[in-house]
């Protein structure tokens, strides 16, 4: 499992390439590899991240605080029922489909390298940026149902692109950004997915990748080439049930670590507010190596700040965009607040319990060193965790990728996307990915700028 995880996300120096006239290209490669991760360093430095956080801050206080109405949002996304539209989805499905698009690896591992290079703190943290990234995730969602549009056949349309058409009447930031959101879809939520279930499935049932990568490509395809209905079916239906299971064998976990449980809480809390180098992490940390992985943990897994969540939002058959923003503003709730924190207690809880099973490991493995005390089942059960979120973001992402590709280009190049999408799983499940996780990365930087932009426009509109 380490060596899966070390490949899935450590971003790895390109293979040495052979001495002939591939020689050049792999030169080439590595000066793009190194210019585009000195971009991101630029990107996702400290000025965004402090961007990011101060907009979660700006909402929460503008909005007086709409996470203290959480328990009123999820009653909200349990009980309203679908009205019967067949070109839109329901509230649930329209969270549930996010949910599908943001649950996942990052829940799973990108806690691990948070706590690995910034403490347990980081784990505090990055729960706090949940908890503050709700309000942000609620604004997003009021604006994209405000400004959404109708399509002729009756299905609504909208997400920041929309916002920045309809709100902000710039047509042209709405299709940089639409452009980003398709690129994003081919890469973080297609050919990085597919590539992170091949390396499970390879390395812990010793599956071919051609085999695994064609599997994933009928699968996927048979849902998003079934239509919007179809994905959101499938994910209220599936996104709960593997949530549960994951949890499930986290709560166990947690009941083996019971004498620890009460030193692993002390400890995220404490090591939060250290000024001084602990041994919470692997290098050691300070309150500033918290802040700034736990935040960038926070951010990269629910998405609250980029927008991509609002595309489903805008789906909704709902009418009111306060109703369909408090149901998606719980989609971060059990993103982050839920599901990032009960994995970073069970990986601080396991490194007190069993501080053996950390030594000499990967940044990235520590869930797994937590998930190996699982009784019978082990590593085993984390491999088909991760396949099963895997394959959930393949089929929410498709849908992002899908409205994008509405918007630049109409309805009319929707089945070009889709069959291109299909393939992008097969090939991501045997190309290289070091390359593609850092293009990746920079796309989301650019997504989140236009996207705070209208929020910050735009915001007298957003009431809660």
């Amino acid at each position: 499992m380490e060596f899966f995880f070390q490949n899935i996300f450590h971003i790895n120096e390109i293979t040495n390439g052979p001495a002939s006239s591939a020689g050049t290209a792999w030169k080439k490669g590595r000066i793009m590899l190194a210019f585009i991760q000195k971009a991101n360093n630029l990107i996702w430095g400290l000025p965004l991240l402090i961007i990011l956080m101060g907009t979660h801050l700006y909402f929460t206080c503008k909005l007086r605080m709409p996470q203290r109405k959480i328990l009123y949002a999820i009653r909200l996304s349990l009980g309203m029922e679908d009205t019967g539209d067949n070109h839109n989805l329901s509230p649930f499905s329209a969270l549930a489909t996010t949910l599908a698009a943001t649950l996942g690896t990052g829940n799973i591992i990108g806690v691990s390298t948070a706590v690995a290079l910034g403490g347990a703190g980081a784990v505090f943290w990055c729960w706090i940026t949940g908890i503050l990234g709700m309000a942000t995730a609620y604004a997003e969602c009021y604006l994209s149902v405000l400004f959404r549009s109708r399509g002729k056949d009756g299905a609504y349309v909208g997400g920041p692109m929309y916002v920045l058409k309809n709100g902000l009447h710039n047509k042209s930031l709405g299709s940089f950004y639409a452009l980003c959101t398709l690129i994003a879809a081919f890469g973080a939520g297609c050919a990085t997915q597919a590539n992170s279930a091949t390396q499970a499935a390879s390395f812990s049932f010793h599956l071919s990748p051609h085999i695994v990568g064609i599997l994933l490509a009928v699968v996927t395809g048979t849902v998003i080439l079934g239509g919007v209905k179809a994905i959101g079916s499938l994910c209220e239906r599936i996104v709960p049930a593997i949530s549960f299971i994951y949890l499930f064998g986290c709560f166990l976990l947690l009941c083996l670590y019971y004498r620890q449980l009460p030193e692993a809480c002390l400890l995220i809390v404490r090591d939060a507010f250290s000024f001084s180098s602990v041994a919470g992490g692997f290098i050691g940390s300070t309150i500033q190596m918290s802040l700034r992985y736990g935040i960038a943990r926070g951010l990269f897994t629910n998405e609250a700040g980029i927008g991509t969540s609002a595309i489903a939002a805008a789906a909704s058959d709902v009418s009111d965009p306060k109703h369909q923003a408090y149901v998606s503003m719980t989609a971060v709730f059990w993103d982050t607040v839920v599901m990032c924190l009960v994995t970073g207690i069970v990986i601080v809880a396991n490194m007190l319990y069993d501080p053996a099973s950390i030594q000499g490991i990967p940044s990235t493995g520590l869930t797994s060193a937590a998930f190996a005390h699982l009784p019978y089942v082990g590593d085993a059960f984390l491999t088909v965790s991760l396949i099963a979120f895997a394959v959930t973001t393949l089929i929410g992402w498709s849908y992002f990728g899908e409205k994008a590709t509405e918007y630049l280009v109409g309805n009319k190049g929707i089945p070009y996307y889709k069959l291109l999408y299909i393939l992008m799983i097969y090939l991501g499940a045997i190309i290289p990915m070091n390359l593609v996780w850092e293009c990746t990365d920079l796309i989301n930087g650019f997504m989140a700028l236009p996207n705070i932009l209208a929020l910050f426009c735009l915001r007298r509109y957003v009431k809660s």
